[in-house]
């Protein structure tokens, strides 16, 4: 899709918000350069501790193909860059599940893994409502169907509840982009502002707004 540059001025006002409330970066892309892939949920049902136990994540979401279909449907995306006071040991951060869930791991090195993630969710925590008043500025300026997507899995409730089958935080909770099968990395490549991984310093999560 050829970018046009009438259009792309007319949502500098929420790339701009995006800078006011903090966001390392900021651009607007096409829709159709949001690159969805089947294989990323499968990273969810076989790499995730809490697959299957949050409502704003598989199996309870779209799947790539409903996304697809769905993100057709809008014309632009604003992808939004921060950046987390977590400090990476690169010794660490290449194992991180590892040494935080595995018992038997070395002390210290557990210590560092608990500590980043620690610092790592405090921040990403800040992300939702940044995220949430794009969406309403956006929802404000007339398109009503924006609508943001996050980093990370929800952390609104201590336990998700799934067995009612209800989000007691429907006006808050988002989907993750990669729950839907966005791949975060390629779509960020393709946009001129690559994620680093592993990360070597702080890690930079991004979250993206779907803009009709």
């Amino acid at each position: 899709m050829t970018f046009d540059t009438n259009e792309t001025n007319e949502f500098e006002f929420i790339r701009q918000t995006a800078f006011t409330l903090g966001a390392k970066d900021a651009r607007i892309i096409p829709a159709c350069d949001v690159i969805v892939e089947n294989r990323v949920p499968l990273k969810c049902r076989s790499g995730c501790v809490t697959y299957g136990k949050k409502l704003t994540c598989p199996p309870y979401v779209p799947t790539p193909d409903e996304f697809r279909k769905i993100l057709g449907e809008y014309r632009y995306v604003l992808l939004v860059k921060f950046r987390s006071d977590a400090e990476v040991d690169p010794d660490v951060v290449r194992s991180i599940y590892k040494y935080w869930l595995d018992p038997d791991s070395p002390q210290e090195k557990k210590e560092k893994a608990e500590q980043f993630w620690k610092d790592y969710f405090s921040g990403s925590r800040e992300i939702l409502p940044v995220m949430l008043e794009l969406e309403k500025a956006a929802f404000n300026a007339g398109y009503t169907l924006a609508l943001a997507l996050v980093n990370g899995s929800c952390r609104l409730c201590e336990t998700c509840n799934v067995k009612g089958g209800l989000c007691v935080h429907p006006t808050m909770a988002r989907m993750p982009e990669h729950a839907v099968g966005i791949n975060m990395k390629k779509t960020a490549e393709l946009a001129g502002m690559p994620i680093t991984f592993p990360c070597t310093e702080h890690p930079e999560p991004m979250a993206l707004l779907l803009i009709d």
